[in-house]
């Protein structure tokens, strides 16, 4: 072991300390040891103002940034989607691990036939303004309630509600193993941009932890990912703008799904790629430039309107 103990910043959700816990396992594999120190964020302490009103981005890594800046913790562990497109000054990546799964689940209550009916009526709880958006595009009778906390919480008050279920990510109640059986993947909801994936972050100037996380970086994830932020970051896209993307490695190719909905779902423009893995790494920025270009443009600016 390294003398020196490297500190982990972390929220203080189950989720949140899994991934803390995970990539502590990781640096001992690699020599390093670690301790979690806990950090609570906006994102806890708010769990009633929905996301997109909030409005800002980093929400829930800003606490930790700040943390690191400060050098109360060394690096800080973050569900990658959560992360602005553009990192803090003095703030850099050091390690995203192997991605879980990517898709969104719908965990339902009582009979979930009704989704046979695209034209049928339900009350569906998210707190997320791209399923909301992707959701009411495919549902357009139904309703959206707002749906705020940690995993724990939100599947709480899916139980004591009247709703007919409520939006999750796969990865985060899959990794905590509080996956319901009443849960159905949505292989037509395109992701969040990097969901499913954990970063490592630290400061710009810490060649000792940076070295240390870069044993675990898994590259693959680290590529895609970068594709779908660079989609997102020149969509200028943050919690309240409904985007997806989705890039996967392939036969050597990267194929990459994006998409951009108005904030009600009744508009949408798409775009779909496939380039050679070596030629992919400005493909997010490319992608977004021709999807503004073909209709984007128009729903990024009646969005920023209606704010």
């Amino acid at each position: 072991m390294n003398n020196k103990v490297l500190r982990i910043g972390t929220r203080e959700s189950q989720l949140a300390v899994w991934q803390a816990n995970t990539v502590k396992g990781l640096l001992a594999e690699n020599g390093y040891d670690a301790e979690l120190v806990y950090i609570k964020s906006e994102g806890d302490i708010d769990l009633q103002t929905p996301l997109y009103e909030i409005g800002v981005q980093g929400i829930f890594t800003r606490s930790l940034d700040i943390a690191l800046l400060n050098n109360r913790i060394d690096i800080a562990v973050h569900s990658m989607k959560d992360v602005p497109t553009q990192l803090p000054k003095g703030i850099v990546q050091c390690a995203v691990l192997q991605r879980a799964s990517f898709k969104d689940l719908f965990v339902y209550k009582g009979d979930p036939s009704f989704l046979n009916d695209n034209n049928s009526e339900g009350l569906i709880a998210t707190s997320s303004i791209r399923r909301k958006a992707q959701w009411l595009n495919r549902f357009p009778n139904h309703k959206i309630e707002n749906l705020r906390g940690n995993v724990n919480t939100r599947l709480r008050k899916v139980d004591e509600s009247e709703w007919n279920g409520a939006i999750f990510a796969a990865a985060g109640l899959e990794r905590i193993s509080l996956r319901p059986e009443t849960s159905i993947e949505l292989d037509w909801m395109l992701p969040a941009p990097a969901q499913g994936a954990i970063v490592v972050v630290c400061r710009n100037e810490d060649i000792f932890s940076y070295e240390a996380c870069q044993n675990f970086n898994h590259g693959q994830t680290a590529l895609c990912t970068k594709v779908e932020k660079d989609f997102l970051r020149i969509l200028m896209g943050g919690c309240s703008t409904p985007i997806s993307a989705l890039a996967e490695v392939k036969d050597e190719k990267l194929v990459f799904k994006g998409n951009i909905f108005t904030v009600d779902g009744s508009k949408r423009v798409d775009i779909e790629k496939s380039v050679a893995v070596t030629d992919a790494a400005t493909l997010g920025e490319i992608l977004a430039l021709e999807i503004l270009a073909n209709g984007g443009q128009e729903i990024a600016d009646s969005i920023h309107h209606e704010r």
